[in-house]
């Protein structure tokens, strides 16, 4: 991917937490999670179409 742009996102805490949580337990950035997280929800709605 060579065209990134950045984003500022602003998240509640519990959710900045489980991010944390998760890059840690997958040794993993917690851009990478996020990058999962709504990859996993576009192929979830992309397959109910």
């Amino acid at each position: 991917m060579t065209d990134r742009k950045p984003l500022q996102l602003r998240l509640p805490p519990d959710l900045k937490a489980w991010i944390a949580s998760e890059a840690a337990k997958n040794g993993s950035s917690q851009n990478s999670e996020v990058i999962r997280a709504i990859r996993d929800r576009m192929a979830r709605t992309e397959a109910e179409t």
